[in-house]
């Protein structure tokens, strides 16, 4: 059996590295399973640079954040043919077994986009498809894959992206990403499992199998094959899955830099409650519908409260983007408040991509700055200090939050202030649940 990686934000019998990961086989009773997600930057990851500082991984997770959501206007393909998706690379990535016998990929597992597809023989040419050090995925390996047509109602869930009828009545998908990333091939169904034993598989899954393919951060390793989709677009894994896993998945995000894997569950075993657990309502954007949207009310920092006064559905939560951007104004009021409330002293040119970072004198246990809760509707959210600062360099601490000018107005509610998190996404009651956790012992 070959080994491929599939991007969240998993490497091959051809690669010894890879096997030394520890991936843990998804599990399963009868309603519920869990896979492991490891992080762009954990010691586990193919894409593992161990020159790197803390702070160098912040500063370049966050970068890539930014480039996941700027759309790029000056894409080569005619306005026709691309869809600006708010979607593109993220964070984490996950093991999946696609095709009958089945092949072991590894991809990025994303909450911000609905297609799962992974390259597929043949490429268009030499250079229609980014390196990988595994054999591609050939659909006539697998006596289960079946293209769909032009004329079924599964092509139809493409409505809102471009696509159209190829050779032999064949439904053809074009997605473009944020980064000027992109895919292009054939919708089909295949059977997609998350082990190897086959415990936890799913015929006749719809996935892309991409014939054309650009993914620019992919570039620099030769393990990425690409992308499981678990957003809440009608051809996200999540939404085919429906029923069978009672319409809910949560994860428990492990903090940067961890030797551990991040859990991500579905079914029963998704479910959080108790004391500390508490919820707030999906809400519809028509301008993001394949992503969550909730409406955040006010931040408060230390002792003071900001109102966020933009329209109901103003913040997605996304695990795949790393610092979390809200409108400017209420950014600049943050400022104003954690400079009135803490012992540091602003930075005039704070190191990108931080917008604003404070010098401070002593240790870092001595640093006092003020706490942040976020106000969603019906849930407040108090965030521990390191889920919104982080120490970069010596006596220099940063905030982990951006204005969304960079993204172009959109504002996310990112991965880090999620960490140590249980956060659950219930599709069928319409809400996403918080409860504190130690994700670490979750494993």
């Amino acid at each position: 059996m070959h080994t491929l990686l599939l991007l969240f934000s998993f490497s091959t019998l051809l690669c010894p590295f890879f096997n030394l990961i520890p991936f843990v086989e998804a599990r399963r009773t009868k309603t519920s399973f869990t896979i492991d997600l490891i992080h762009h930057d954990s010691p586990l990851s193919p894409f593992y640079d161990s020159s790197l500082t803390s702070s160098d991984i912040y500063k370049k997770a966050a970068l890539r954040s930014i480039a996941r959501y700027a759309l790029n206007k000056n894409n080569n393909k005619s306005s026709e043919s691309v869809v600006f998706s708010i979607a593109g690379i993220g964070e984490y990535f996950t093991k999946v077994y696609i095709g009958t016998p089945p092949i072991e990929r590894i991809v990025l597992a994303d909450t911000g986009s609905d297609l799962t597809w992974v390259q597929c023989s043949p490429c268009v040419d030499e250079s229609s498809c980014f390196p990988q050090d595994s054999p591609l995925f050939d659909p006539n390996n697998s006596f289960t894959y079946t293209p769909i047509s032009c004329t079924s109602q599964n092509c139809t869930l493409l409505a809102q992206y471009p696509h159209t009828c190829g050779n032999s009545n064949v439904c053809e998908y074009l997605y473009s990403y944020g980064d000027t990333s992109y895919t292009v091939g054939e919708l089909a169904l295949d059977s997609i499992s998350f082990d190897s034993t086959g415990d936890v598989t799913f015929p006749s899954s719809i996935f892309g199998c991409g014939h054309n393919n650009s993914v620019t951060t992919f570039n620099s390793t030769k393990k990425a094959t690409g992308l499981v989709g678990l957003g809440a677009g009608p051809l996200s894994l999540v939404s085919q899955l429906g029923d069978q896993i009672g319409h809910k998945f949560s994860y428990c995000l492990v903090p940067l830099g961890s030797n551990y894997t991040s859990k991500f569950k579905f079914g029963d075993d998704a479910i959080i409650s108790g004391n500390g657990a508490m919820s707030t309502p999906l809400v519809t954007n028509s301008s993001a519908p394949n992503n969550y949207n909730l409406n955040l009310e006010g931040i408060s920092v230390g002792n003071n409260t900001i109102q966020n006064n933009q329209n109901s559905s103003n913040i997605i939560i996304d695990s795949g983007t790393t610092l979390t951007y809200i409108d400017a104004s209420v950014f600049n009021d943050i400022v104003t408040m954690v400079m009135k409330s803490s012992s540091i002293e602003a930075v005039k040119d704070p190191p990108n991509p931080f917008r604003f970072c404070g010098s401070f004198k002593g240790s870092v246990s001595s640093v006092e700055v003020p706490d942040f809760v976020f106000h969603f509707q019906g849930a407040d959210v108090a965030l521990p200090r390191e889920n919104m600062y982080t120490f970069v360099d010596e006596n220099l601490v940063c905030l982990l939050l951006l204005p969304n000018t960079e993204l172009n107005g959109v504002s996310i509610f990112g991965n880090l202030a999620q960490v140590n998190f249980q956060v659950e996404y219930d599709l069928q009651g319409n809400k996403v649940s918080f409860a504190p956790a130690n994700c670490t012992k979750s494993n």
